[in-house]
């Protein structure tokens, strides 16, 4: 994964660009009524086209000079900092350790957008234990006070309990499924456990799906 895999800024003319710009619309309308300040994005199970579709859609979301920030919460397998291209010495978990870190969060600013971006950090032994712990609340709301929309990338919720954790958390979440991949019982498992913990499930995104040319316009 690296800069290539961001098509939003690579070659924003593109089909798949545009797919994630009306992503972005549709969540937009999905949260008239209950504002989607805070989303988590998740997987049923493990995929590198999670967090791929997760930065290409914090960049749709930054359109505009619109204030976003994206944080890689997935503390067994980041890869935000690989794809941007950014180092990860710091980052998500100095916040729960650090009050200085709390306070002025290691954001890194991704050039040409309103985007910025929370790598990981160091990687804790047992990132149950952090992401249950009672500084989360304070760690959401510190960034959700720094941007308009946060983006959190979130482990697969069926595989680990991180991404409950953290859906019980936020505004809304998102749900990635790979077409020809993933298993039905897979997704219903992941809905699952999203409705367990009184999550809000805005949607689903279906990824690896063939385009159909006839439908292209340019």
């Amino acid at each position: 994964m690296s800069l290539d895999s961001l098509i939003t800024l690579s070659d924003p003319r593109s089909a798949a660009a545009e797919a994630y710009r009306t992503l972005r619309t549709n969540l937009e309308f999905s949260s008239v009524d209950a504002k989607l300040h805070t989303l988590l994005v998740t997987s049923s199970a493990p995929t590198d086209e999670k967090s791929i579709t997760v930065a290409n859609l914090a960049v749709a979301m930054a359109d505009g000079d619109r204030p976003v920030i994206l944080v890689d919460a997935d503390l067994r397998r980041p890869a935000q900092h690989t794809i941007f291209g950014l180092p990860n010495e710091a980052g998500f978990t100095n916040l729960f350790k650090d009050e200085a870190a709390l306070a002025n969060p290691p954001l890194q600013a991704v050039p040409n957008t309103s985007l910025k971006v929370l790598p990981s950090g160091p990687l804790p032994p047992i990132p149950g234990q952090l992401l249950a712990s009672q500084k989360i609340g304070a760690v959401i709301a510190k960034l959700a006070s720094l941007a308009e929309v946060v983006i959190f990338d979130a482990p697969p919720i069926v595989t680990v309990n991180d991404a409950s954790l953290l859906a019980s958390n936020v505004d809304g979440v998102l749900l990635v499924v790979r077409a020809g991949g993933t298993k039905r019982d897979h997704v219903k498992a992941a809905k699952d456990r999203i409705e367990k913990v009184n999550a809000r499930l805005v949607g689903a995104v279906l990824t690896n799906a063939k385009i159909d040319s006839s439908l292209q316009y340019s």
